[in-house]
Parts: structure tokens; C-alpha cells; sequence
């Protein structure tokens, strides 16, 4: 959804005043354009991405890791060897899996095949062959202390001995080679960029500023490395201290006030503009002057370290029952400071950072990940924390020989990147909530680092085809030895069931870009950091390589108290992309959910998983479905229960609502779609994207007829503090009934090709206490 971002006043509380300047909101439901999006989020990677063509698939045996541990494989070393090489022959022969990227959606496309040599279980190889393997790392410290570091440079991420096997690497891998190469486009395009300029946005914020220089920094001191080229030690000096506005604020015009450039009030951007800094200064120490060196140094103290260890409640407000991405951005950042001058600092200021960071990171960061793996926020939100998180321990990791409990404080941590999977739709993610702002130097690359850290090469074969993969981190983070398919042995459902969460992941494959996707959730609607919406019952759904029903996104992070509070009469719930009326769900009375609901779900699942072709033959019987007792998030009394199941063998989608309401009943759903209703009332068309679906009324109630309305407040709403954002080419298809017991079936049909009418099932009527996995069949 494009957003129309107003400037208005900031708003006084510590979440409203860290947020308010964001301008962008990722929601699908602008209007598909046709041509590829531009914008800095996307841009990373796509270029390769696009144009990559994949290799005729040939035949290999490949190896495997069972564990990282000294018991890696219980094959000999020379079958380990065998295998290893295989695959990396197999590797170079295939190509990347992904032969392109839908440049609507930026998801990644893959090619139609049986033919399955390549696509086995995801697994590791083992061997010591540096052209296929990173070497041991020779710093290993039998004693890590978080101020005894490293003794060569860089220390941060990417250590010498990295850089060093790189190139052999490349050579032998074509997604490090792709990665490579769009690394040095993208540095090329920033270097014939001019700085960054200062932009504090809506007055209270220059994270995009503090990011981008990130991004650029990080692009330019890799193809430093890559090339001893000092154009980009030159390019790098001038991004930080050039004769126009500068981060360092040393040039003839300042980047900011001369006090707090770096706008500790939000603090998220002081921690990025210390960690760009301190890759700087790390990735390209040797070739700084001591006077360099100096300024980049006292820069980074003045104003970065030193908010960090300021007592001032106004800027820290995060150190304290923050269990997500704020804790996680801001901790991370300061600690790539403090190391990267470790050593250097002679004010002692670097250790007291990390005396502060560590500790409180593993108290609020590290629980931002409930026990089924969802992140405390929104799925977006899981970008920025999991990348502050992973900088974070992967920096101690390299610098210092550990990550002190970073990665393994919390038991669950492992299951994070199995959550960012099943929220990844056949279009998009099932983007509930906030979306946050420009996300620049912030990928989903920390799959690459947890894959490999908790030996989950799942999540490092499912990251390598996505389009955001080609930056400097996955150079380092990525391990060469992964081999096989992130699909292979993969189940098509998923159900996360911590009361906080409470949500669905339902598709008929893994690989099929007109894949069926439906997504649904519960869960409590206070805890998530104020990024969530009043959205109980909520669910998206793709078909046929479009999104039927979507989210709105975020709202304008510019208006007057959006993150004031999540309670009850919270301003926040006048805004209708965050209020019941904006969400996919039941309205009863016209009314916003209760903010205190504790939804109750059960599901089932017949178990299918994805083999090893990208072509999936879906048996009839394959079947799941989720069910939510919602009456909790309703008032006077109403009662609310929602069924979502796949039918046909995965080809159609039920949605059965029963509901018993003192007050009036609305059933909505947000679309981008034409729609067309019937002379009935009770069959909808859609057609989008030259797609269609059907939705039917299955035994409907009488009187029910489907409408179509505006994607805006109703007349008699509560004015919100400024008025909404519009909701351009978005249509709500509604249901309306009036007070009553009602058991309302929507039966979703995509039109698939070559599928007949009589193809289609009409499901019996079945109450949600009756379902189970035979329950409709036919």
C-alpha cells in the first residue's frame, strides 16, 4: 500500500518519538505495478537475481553433516572428500537453483524439473579442502574475554584468513560468484553517488541516513578487499568526511547539530551510523593514517559510544523490557564500536560499552523469539532485530572467540529461521502489522549465520535464492559446503501456537510460484512492541502468483500518538490500518477487538511434505486446517470461532466463521482485486494480474450477499488524531448481518488452468468442533 506520510507533530512518547519519520510501508496492496520497484529495499542483489539463468541439472552424490561437532560424518575422510567434491561439482554444473526473480514481487522463480540429482536433503559436506571450505579459524582462544580481541584485522565478521580463502571460494561456488559480483555493482553505483546528506526526517529521525551510509561503507571496504584498489579507501574517506555534509561532521558543513549529530533521542540511529563507523574503521584500519584513525575514533566516541553509557531515560528507554528489534539494532550497534576501537580507545570507554551491551542484550534481544520461533513484533520487524542480533554475535564471535550466550540463552532462538520461512509466502510474506522503514543495509542474511551456527542448512539454502542475499555479509556468513534442496523433505504446513503468536502457515508447494498460500492468525494483541494491529482472526492468501487478500501495512509513523500504547482506547486504534475495520477478520458492532484477548486454537495436518522435484503432485487427501476460538477478542458476550482449511487436495481454501453476536456481524476482507458479484449475492469474482478467483457463499444464511466498499473508516467512527492515509485501488469485500447465531462458509476458488468446474468441491457443512482430516472429504 503506498502511504501518504504527512509531516505532523512528533509524538511524546519514548516508541512515538523513535518511529515517526519512517516513510515507507511495504504493504502489498498497492496497486501491482508492472515494471520492477526501485526502491533501496529492493534493490540489493536484484540485478544478478534477474538475470541469472540456471544449468541443465546433472547427477552427483553429495555428503552429509550430521552435526558440527568433532563427530561431524562417520564416513572416512577419503568418502567425505569424494562426496565434497561431488557436490561442488554438481554445484558448478547446476548453477543457482532460482532462475530468476518475479520482478513484481521479488520472489525467487524456479525452473519446473523431476529431474532431482542436485535437489536433495538440505545437509553439509564435510571436508578440509580450502577451494570448497572455509579453513579453521587460527584464533582460538582457550579463554574468551570480551576485551582481549583478535590480533590481525579486520576483527569484525570477515577476519583476514576469510578474506584470504575468499577468492578460491568464489570460483567454486556460483552464488558467492553472483553475491561478488553484484557487490561490486552496487559499490560502483554508490561511488558515483554524492554523500549522504543529512535528512532528519519528520524532524525526529535520520536512520535512513545512518543506513545507507552502512550499506555504502560495507560495499566499499569489501571491493577494497577484493581489489587493493585504495579508490575505495578514498570513496569511504569521502562518505564519512566529505567537503560537503559528512557523518563525521569534520567537513566545511556539519552532518546535523554540532551536539548529538547522531540523534541519540532516536537511538536506532546513532547505533547504525556506530556501526558503519566501526566497519570502517575495522575493514580498512590498515590503510587509515594515524590521523585518520584518530577522527574516525574520537567520531565514534563523541557520538556514539558515549549515549550508550550516558544515563539518560529519554534515549536508553530501550535497555529496559525491550524484547525485540530496538534492543537488538541498538546493542548491536554499539558493540561493533566498542570493538572495533578495542585496543585503540585510551579512554576506557570501549569496555565499559561492552560491560553494558552483553548483558543487557541477552536479557530483552536475545528473548525477542518465543518458544515456536515467531519474533515478539510483526514478521517485517524479524529483519531488523535478527540482523542487529546476528551482527552482534557474529562480531563477538570473530573479535573476542565467543558469543557469550548470545545464540543459546534462549533455547528457541534455533527456531526463529523456520518462523521467517512459513511467513514467506508464494508472493510475499504474511506481512501482519508494522513494516518499518527502509531496511538499506538490513537483509535476511542472518538465515546464513543461523544456518550455519545451528547447523539448520535449511534456512542457509532458502536465504541463498532470495533477492536481498547479495551483500557483504553473505560473503562471510555463507558456508560453501551446503548442499541440496531448503524444499527437499520440507512440510507444507507449519503451526506456531505460543499464546503471544498463535498463527498458520498452509501451501501446496514450496517452489511453485502460482502456489496456493494461505495464512492465518490469533494470538494476544498487546506485547508486540506496539507494531501490531487490533487484527484477531486476520489471514492473507495467495493463488496463481497473485495476493487475493493482503494486509494494509503500517500507518503513518508521523501521526499523533500511533505509538503511544497498546491498551484499549490507545489512540493508535483510530487509525484504520491498525483497527479491526482495516484486518481481514469479523467486525461485531462496528467495534475494535478487546485488546485483552487470549484466543484458544487447535489444527491438524495430514503431514505432506515437498520431495525433491520442484513439481509436486498434491494427493487428494492432503489436507490441513486451523481453528480459533476468538470470543475473548470480542465484547458483550459475542462469540467468534474461525476454521481455515485447504480442500481438494490443496486446490481450494474454506473459511467458515460461527458466530453468535447481540450486535451487528461484518465479514471483511481486503483486495486488490476487480470484483464482480452475482445476480445471487452470494458469488464473488475477482480478476487480478489476468488471474481470477471465485469466493462462494457455501449453504449462506439468509439474507447474507456479499458488497464491496471502500477501504476506509466508517461515518460514525472516532476521528483519529489526523486524518487516514488513503487506501488507493483497494476494495473491502464484506459480508453484513445483523445481530444472530450465524455459521458462515466462504469457499475460495483460483481458477487454475485446465481445471474443469466439475473439478471443484462443494465441502458439507461440518461444525468447527467436528473437523478433522476426513471430515469433508467427499
Amino acid at each position: 500500500m503506498s502511504a501518504s506520510y504527512n509531516a505532523v507533530g512528533s509524538n511524546p512518547s519514548p516508541y512515538g518519538s523513535g518511529d515517526p519519520y519512517y516513510n515507507e510501508s511495504s504493504g502489498f496492496i498497492t496497486p501491482h505495478p508492472v515494471k520492477k520497484r526501485t526502491s533501496n529495499w529492493l534493490k540489493i542483489g536484484v540485478p544478478v537475481l534477474i538475470v541469472v539463468i540456471i544449468g541443465a541439472v546433472l547427477g552427483g552424490v553429495l555428503g552429509s553433516r550430521a552435526s558440527k561437532t568433532n563427530g561431524e560424518s562417520s564416513n572416512s575422510s577419503s568418502k567425505s572428500e569424494a562426496a565434497a567434491s561431488s557436490a561442488a561439482s554438481v554445484k558448478l554444473e547446476v548453477g543457482r537453483f532460482a532462475t530468476a526473480t518475479n520482478s513484481e514481487f521479488m520472489m525467487p522463480i524456479y525452473p519446473s524439473t523431476t529431474n532431482t540429482a542436485a535437489f536433495t536433503s538440505p545437509t553439509f559436506t564435510s571436508t578440509t579442502n580450502n577451494a570448497l571450505a572455509w579453513p579453521a579459524d587460527p584464533f582460538q582462544p582457550s579463554k574468551p574475554s570480551v576485551t582481549t580481541t583478535r590480533t590481525d584485522r579486520p576483527r569484525l565478521i570477515a577476519p583476514a584468513y576469510k578474506w584470504q580463502a575468499l577468492p578460491s571460494l568464489i570460483k567454486g561456488d556460483p552464488y558467492l560468484k553472483g553475491w561478488n559480483d553484484t557487490i561490486f555493482g552496487n559499490a560502483s553505483e554508490y561511488y558515483s553517488l554524492p554523500p549522504v546528506r543529512y535528512n532528519l526526517d519528520g524532524g525526529n529521525g535520520i536512520l535512513d541516513n545512518s543506513r545507507e551510509i552502512k550499506m555504502r561503507i560495507k560495499a566499499f571496504a569489501y571491493v577494497y578487499h577484493m581489489t587493493n584498489d585504495t579508490k575505495w579507501v578514498d570513496r569511504t574517506w569521502v562518505e564519512l568526511q566529505a567537503s560537503c555534509q559528512n557523518a563525521a561532521g569534520n567537513g566545511t558543513s556539519s552532518f546535523g547539530p554540532d551536539t548529538d549529530r547522531w540523534n541519540s533521542g532516536h537511538f536506532l540511529d546513532t547505533a547504525e551510523m556506530t556501526a558503519a563507523f566501526a566497519i570502517a574503521y575495522d575493514w580498512l584500519y590498515s590503510q587509515w593514517s594515524d590521523d585518520q584513525k584518530s577522527q574516525i575514533r574520537s567520531t565514534l566516541i563523541e557520538y556514539g559510544l558515549h549515549y550508550g553509557v550516558t544515563p539518560n531515560p529519554n534515549a536508553l528507554w530501550w535497555q529496559t523490557n525491550t524484547t525485540g528489534n530496538w534492543n537488538c539494532v541498538c546493542n548491536g550497534g554499539l558493540t561493533l564500536g566498542a570493538l572495533a576501537i578495542l585496543g585503540d580507545d585510551t579512554s576506557g570507554i570501549a569496555e565499559q560499552v561492552l560491560g553494558q551491551t552483553i548483558p543487557n542484550a541477552l536479557q530483552n534481544c536475545a528473548l525477542a523469539v518465543s518458544d515456536d520461533g515467531t519474533w515478539s513484533e510483526t514478521a517485517n520487524y524479524w529483519y531488523f532485530g535478527t540482523t542487529g542480533h546476528a551482527e552482534m554475535s557474529s562480531a563477538l564471535l570473530t573479535a573476542t572467540g565467543s558469543h557469550y550466550g548470545l545464540l543459546d540463552v534462549n533455547p528457541n532462538f534455533s527456531k526463529t529461521g523456520n518462523f521467517h520461512m512459513y511467513v514467506a509466502g508464494s508472493t510475499s510474506l504474511f506481512n501482519y502489522g508494522d513494516h518499518g522503514p527502509n531496511k538499506f543495509s538490513t537483509t535476511a542474511n542472518s538465515m546464513l549465520f543461523y544456518g550455519d551456527h545451528y547447523n539448520e542448512p535449511q534456512y542457509m539454502l532458502f536465504q541463498r535464492e532470495q533477492y536481498d542475499a547479495a551483500e557483504p555479509w553473505s560473503m562471510f556468513w555463507y558456508n560453501p559446503t551446503v548442499s541440496g534442496a531448503f524444499w527437499d523433505g520440507a512440510a507444507l504446513d507449519q503451526f506456531f501456537d505460543n499464546g503471544l503468536d498463535q498463527w498458520a502457515s498452509m501451501r501446496s508447494s514450496w517452489t511453485d510460484s502460482d502456489a496456493l498460500y494461505v495464512a492465518v492468525k490469533a494470538g494476544k494483541l498487546q506485547g508486540h512492541q506496539t507494531h501490531n494491529d487490533l487484527d484477531a482472526g486476520d489471514f492473507v492468501l495467495d493463488a496463481l502468483g497473485t495476493r487475493w487478500a493482503g494486509e494494509l501495512g503500517s500507518g503513518d509513523y508521523l501521526a499523533p500518538n500511533y505509538f503511544s500504547n497498546d491498551t484499549q482506547n490507545s489512540e493508535r486504534w483510530l487509525y484504520y490500518r491498525k483497527m479491526t475495520e482495516g484486518q481481514n477478520t469479523i467486525l461485531i458492532n462496528q467495534a475494535n477487538q478487546n485488546v485483552a484477548a487470549a484466543p484458544v486454537v487447535k489444527h491438524d495436518t495430514s503431514g505432506t511434505t515437498q520431495g525433491s522435484s520442484t513439481v509436486l503432485n498434491i494427493p487428494k487427501d492432503s489436507t490441513a486446517y486451523w481453528i480459533a476460538n476468538l470470543s475473548t477478542a470480542y465484547f458483550n458476550g459475542a462469540s467468534v470461532n474461525r476454521g481455515v482449511r485447504m480442500l481438494n487436495g490443496r486446490k481450494q481454501v474454506l473459511i467458515q466463521d460461527e458466530v453468535n453476536a447481540p450486535d451487528s456481524i461484518q465479514w471483511r476482507m481486503h483486495t486488490n482485486a476487480t470484483v464482480n458479484i452475482d445476480s445471487s449475492g452470494t458469488s464473488a469474482t475477482l480478476t487480478l494480474d489476468g488471474k481470477t478467483l471465485t469466493i462462494e457463499m457455501v449453504a449462506p444464511p439468509s439474507g447474507a450477499t456479499f458488497k464491496t466498499t471502500n477501504a476506509a473508516r466508517f461515518a460514525s467512527d472516532p476521528a483519529p488524531p489526523v486524518p487516514d492515509q488513503p487506501n488507493p485501488g483497494v476494495t473491502v469485500l464484506t459480508i453484513d448481518l445483523p445481530a444472530g447465531v450465524y455459521t458462515l462458509q466462504t469457499l475460495f476458488n483460483p481458477q487454475w488452468s485446465g481445471m474443469s468446474a466439475s473439478d471443484f468441491v462443494t465441502p458439507p457443512t461440518v461444525a468447527l468442533a467436528q473437523w478433522s482430516l476426513t471430515s469433508h472429504d467427499n
